[in-house]
């Protein structure tokens, strides 16, 4: 078992919900808000992610699937990759 990913994938699995379920798009970071068109879709998609990133780093921390800077790496590249992906598809210009 390695703590960090266990505490890493709640506090992710935690964000999801936060972000997801009750709408709390001010605590994401990366993203400007105020310009972006549709907050619940930006909330769903964002929350999602990272319900889903938690589930997989959380289940990697038990199991011990990956090393643990793979998992960090990974999970870094979809939160680039969709931060990208909501400021060229969500946002206003």
């Amino acid at each position: 078992m390695d703590m960090i990913l266990i505490i890493m994938g709640l506090i992710f699995i935690v964000m999801g919900y936060l972000v997801g379920m009750k709408k709390m798009v001010w605590l994401l970071a990366g993203y400007n808000q105020e310009r972006v068109e549709n907050k619940n879709k930006l909330a769903n998609l964002v929350g999602g992610t990272f319900a889903v990133l938690g589930l997989g780093i959380l289940l990697s921390g038990f199991f011990q699937i990956l090393e643990t800077e793979t998992i960090i790496t990974i999970a870094v590249v979809i939160i680039v990759i969709e931060i990208a992906y909501v400021n060229m598809r969500l946002v206003n210009n």
